[in-house]
């Protein structure tokens, strides 16, 4: 008899699986996470449930959480917290520093560094606290961080020297910041970045390139940010053939890439009168933020092309991009420069009521300036007196302006008044008034505004303007013309304007500031104004039929305007003039301004 089988005993019942808790899902492991101040107290509130509000490490990722991404609520915040902590150690300090620095109260930073005088900085602390001290302009604040950082030894940090330059620069201090830079035995490219900055801000692109040069020369790789401050240098020139040369070094290092930098070269080039140039890169680039859309829209504006800005604009609503500030500065602009008054009030309201973007002083003086072209001076008066904000002198600047061009002495007395009761250092004011007066016939107060001018010590700016050749800018002011170094430009400009008379130019004198010289003196003051050095500089030194590219630092003058006309139609040249408000493109004895300016 067979066996029978041992009974096949069932298989183990599996034990149940138990998944591990993931550390990421604990509440504080989803700081980083936040997307705002609401949700980063819900995690708070967890924390205080679970007994861990005084736990230093959890206050420390709130307050670092509240710093990254700043805003006033998440800093006031931040603040409370960091009240609450006995005896806060400088890694907590640094990151509200850091935080305090990215806002609209950057000073706010040194208070709580006064405020706390047990810690002992690092190197991470002085970044952010000069930077506040560059944001808020406090020189003297920044000086004194400037003590500490040598007291602390940590004037040779490779990040405490681009911030210490940037402070100085920030503060106008130029000579400073070169002071610093000048004891750097191997400076960085962050150095250098932040001194070409500078100069640039302080409108001295010539020593800006000089520095891009010196980099160059050490073998230094320049990045991005190095291009965009050349390139705001040879806008500033208006240096054409450089900003060629720099366009061909962006392409061949590939920073092309950066729509940053291809927005600042439309800038460069429509700066520079090179129009078509920042046309073809705008189109060439394959995406367009904000910034390059508006750039191109300022582009149209300053060069007077008021309703291809308006069409670009609504390009730019059509391929669904938001509009800012700047924007809309530009579309206002364009309205202003074609006698667009209608389109001007349309965009004006547009901006605050459809996009809810904030009006700036520069919008308000763009529709000052656009009902004063248009010769709605009363209402450009009326417009200032019920403006939300206390008016600055410069708004009333440019109604004084509207004023001297349509020759209302009443309306422009009663601005003078309002300038001078704000600030009355301003040359120009000065000089505009004298001018209206004198072609009003009013010697009187011609003589009792030079007498005001001399006795509280206000001198003339006087007029500069700039041409570019053969990569070399040559500067020219207002009577350089009678130096000795320039007696052949001032043969050459004596027999011009002696041609010019032949085809029925007649000089302006009534627009010289001097009411008791004869006229001959006053059309020998008119002959060596810088625009007309600049331009027979040009005609004596580039080939025949080679446009001439001038920058002026004031607003051209009527007379040089009228001899730019003639020029341009005499010699056949283009002149393409740049000054302090726009261009005037001259070619057959017109301007593209249309004498509306």
């Amino acid at each position: 008899m067979a066996t029978p089988a041992p009974p096949i005993s069932p298989p183990p019942f599996p034990k149940p699986i138990t998944a591990s808790p993931r550390k990421d899902t604990h509440p504080l492991s989803l700081l980083p996470k936040c997307n705002s101040l609401r949700e980063l107290k819900q995690i708070q509130a967890y924390s205080i449930k679970t007994h861990l509000q005084n736990d230093i490490s959890v206050l420390t990722k709130l307050i670092n959480c509240c710093t990254v991404h700043p805003t006033t609520s998440s800093m006031e915040h931040a603040h409370h917290l960091f009240d609450q902590i006995p005896n806060p150690d400088i890694v907590l300090f640094n990151f509200m520093a850091r935080g305090y620095a990215r806002t609209t109260s950057p000073f706010r930073a040194f208070t709580l560094f006064t405020q706390t005088p047990n810690l002992v900085p690092d190197n991470y602390t002085f970044p952010s606290l000069l930077k506040a001290c560059a944001s808020s302009k406090a020189i003297q604040q920044g000086k004194q961080l400037h003590c500490l950082v040598v007291k602390h030894g940590q004037n040779c940090n490779i990040y405490v020297y681009p911030a210490l330059i940037n402070m100085y620069t920030e503060c106008n201090d130029m000579d400073s910041a070169a002071q610093i830079f000048s004891r750097i035995l191997e400076p960085c490219v962050v150095i250098y970045n932040a001194l070409i900055a500078g100069y640039v801000r302080s409108s001295q692109p010539n020593k800006a390139l000089s520095l891009f040069q010196e980099l160059q020369a050490r073998n230094v790789n320049p990045t991005y940010v190095t291009m965009l401050s050349v390139l705001s240098s040879c806008a500033l020139l208006g240096a054409l053939d450089m900003g060629k040369w720099v366009h061909k070094y962006v392409n061949r290092n590939g920073f092309d890439q950066h729509v940053k930098v291809s927005t600042a070269l439309i800038d460069m080039y429509a700066k520079c009168g090179s129009l078509n140039d920042a046309v073809s890169v705008f189109e060439s680039m394959t995406f367009r933020d904000t910034q390059a859309w508006s750039a191109m829209i300022v582009a149209y504006a300053i060069h007077g092309h008021g309703y291809r800005a308006i069409s670009t604009f609504e390009e730019m609503k059509m391929a669904h991009v938001e509009p800012d500030a700047i924007t809309f500065l530009g579309l206002l602009y364009a309205c202003n420069h074609t006698g667009l008054v209608d389109e001007g009030w349309g965009y004006f309201f547009s901006m605050r009521d459809k996009y809810k973007i904030s009006t700036g002083i520069k919008h308000y003086g763009c529709m000052v300036d656009m009902l004063g072209r248009a010769g709605r001076l009363y209402d450009a008066y009326k417009f200032i007196n019920e403006l939300p904000i206390k008016p600055t002198p410069i708004l009333w600047r440019t109604l004084l302006a509207a004023c001297n061009s349509y020759g209302n002495v009443k309306l422009g007395k009663l601005v003078i008044e309002k300038i001078f009761g704000l600030d009355d250092s301003h040359s120009g004011d000065y000089v505009i008034f004298s001018n209206m007066c004198a072609r009003a016939g009013r010697r009187k107060d011609v003589n009792y505004i030079r007498k005001l001018m001399k006795d509280k010590g206000v001198e003339k700016v006087p007029g500069c303007s700039s041409i570019e050749v053969n990569n070399v800018v040559h500067e020219f002011f207002s009577g350089d013309g009678t130096r000795v170094e320039h007696r052949e430009l001032h043969k050459t400009l004596d027999e011009l304007v002696e041609e010019l008379k032949l085809v029925g130019y007649v000089p302006d004198t009534s627009l010289v500031f001097h009411a008791d010289m004869e006229d001959r003196e006053k059309e020998a003051t008119l002959r060596y104004h810088s625009e007309k050095l600049a331009i027979a500089f040009g005609l004596l030194n580039t080939p025949s039929g080679m446009t001439i590219r001038i920058v002026k630092n004031l607003r051209i003058c009527g007379d040089c305007h009228s001899a730019a006309k003639f020029i341009s139609s005499v010699f056949k040249r283009q002149i393409i003039l740049r000054d302090v408000q726009r261009f005037h493109h001259f070619k057959d004895g017109k301007c593209s301004c249309g004498d509306y300016w």
